[in-house]
């Protein structure tokens, strides 16, 4: 009887659990529901058309091809959320002024989502570039960066830049430009992509990313590109935390005030910079910040992350150092608040300055301008029970433990001693 009732016992809990999920599922769907709807990300594919782009050293074939390839499948296989727009340079002017191909960039298909008509015109549109001029790199990024530009600045932007060569109309240098878009605060994010690169190719390509925070790809084979094309609208579809520039002051009275968020700001060798955070009664600030070596530096470095109070007094830290293994150096920090007395009407906010030091230094043949990248995150949460909990003992409860440990072992060393006193003492009356 016992064996057959097992599996009766089974099914029941089996469909109790099924039940218990879809009474579940429902509420959970419709609070998806609720939520509302983001504004749909913007992507501009922006293709380098120059005379160069000839040249037949991908998979046989040559660059164009290779781009028109990648273009079709891309088109294909964008996501219907993920508004999609087409800019060229060099694809028509065949000239040798350069005053008018440093001007010549076009916008092949404007960003809209796609339908199925959608991407058939685009597809024809591609189709019919061929190569033909210049290289004005620092132009097109300006066109396509008014291209994304809008009133919704919760919108995620990404210029997805395919190109084979070095911008040809300097002095308009394209990394100052994406430094110029970056500062905009418009959640534009650069990615570069190099068809079979040269190192200077290569070292353009990979500033204007790093400006923006995007990514630099080398690109030798057509399946290559057409991947990495689909990852990157894939990835505008998905976004991540976009970081916002604040530019710290030289003291805590004129700094910045942050709020939870990440940011961005640039820091001189050796340097001290401030921003400030009011943090409400109750909560607690938790601050981290890394700074990035974009350059050769000397060995032996670090960071100091410190609160302050408006008059200078410290109130909590952290630090790291490196010794050159790493290109990036992060630490943080957190400082709790305590709860308001029951009868103040209304708690007043602690001003906090965060104060960003660097020890890096520099080869003297090495430029210190611009400064190096720093990234802030600022977080305002719920303060524990008792602030005074970390504030004291920094690494959770590990002090506890360690006591707990002491006097365990204090009584096992008692109690073994006496143990050992005993049957001494029955080995010699025996």
């Amino acid at each position: 009887m016992i064996t057959r009732q097992r599996p009766a016992a089974w099914v029941i809990a089996l469909l109790a659990a099924l039940t218990a999920g879809l009474v579940t599922a429902g509420p959970a769907a419709a609070d998806d529901d609720d939520e509302p709807a983001q504004p749909s990300p913007k992507v501009e594919l922006v293709l380098d058309v120059s005379g160069s782009m000839r040249a037949r050293d991908i998979d046989g074939k040559s660059r164009m091809a290779a781009a028109k390839q990648a273009f079709n499948e891309v088109l294909d296989a964008t996501p219907d959320e993920v508004a999609l727009g087409i800019r060229t340079l060099g694809a028509n002017y065949r000239g040798d002024d350069r005053r008018t191909g440093c001007k010549d960039t076009e916008l092949l298909y404007p960003v809209e989502r796609l339908d199925k008509a959608g991407r058939t015109d685009a597809k024809t549109a591609v189709a019919t570039l061929a190569p033909t001029g210049w290289t004005p790199i620092g132009p097109t990024l300006l066109k396509a960066a008014d291209d994304l530009t809008d009133d919704d600045a919760e919108r995620s932007r990404r210029i997805v830049l395919i190109s084979d060569g070095e911008d040809t109309c300097q002095p308009l240098d394209p990394c100052v430009v994406a430094r110029e878009i970056s500062a905009k605060g418009i959640h534009l994010t650069i990615d570069t992509l190099g068809l079979v690169p040269d190192a200077k190719t290569r070292d353009q390509l990979s500033c204007i990313a790093e400006a923006t925070g995007g990514t630099y790809t080398s690109i030798r084979h057509t399946d290559e590109l057409s991947g990495r094309v689909k990852q990157l609208v894939d990835r505008a579809a998905d976004p991540v935390v976009t970081p916002v520039e604040a530019k710290g002051a030289a003291q805590c009275t004129e700094a910045p005030e942050l709020k939870s968020g990440l940011y961005t700001d640039r820091e001189k060798f050796g340097e001290h910079r401030w921003y400030r955070v009011d943090v409400p009664a109750g909560k607690e600030l938790r601050a981290s910040v890394s700074v990035a070596a974009d350059r050769a530096v000397d060995k032996d470095y670090g960071v100091l992350l410190r609160a302050e109070t408006p008059g200078g007094r410290e109130i909590v830290r952290g630090q790291e150092s490196g010794d050159g293994r790493t290109d990036v150096i992060s630490t943080g920090l957190r400082h709790p608040t305590p709860e308001a007395d029951d009868d103040e009407e209304e708690a007043a906010s602690e001003t906090v300055c965060l104060r960003v030091s660097n020890s890096f230094s520099a080869p003297a043949s090495v430029k210190t301008t611009p400064g190096l990248p720093v990234e802030l995150a600022v977080d305002l949460v719920d303060s524990p029970d008792e602030a005074s909990d970390v504030a004291s003992f920094g690494l959770g409860h590990g002090w506890w433990l360690l006591g707990v440990l002491v006097l365990v072992g204090f009584v096992a060393g008692l109690v073994w001693g006496w143990l050992s006193r005993w049957r001494f003492a029955v080995w010699r009356t025996n």
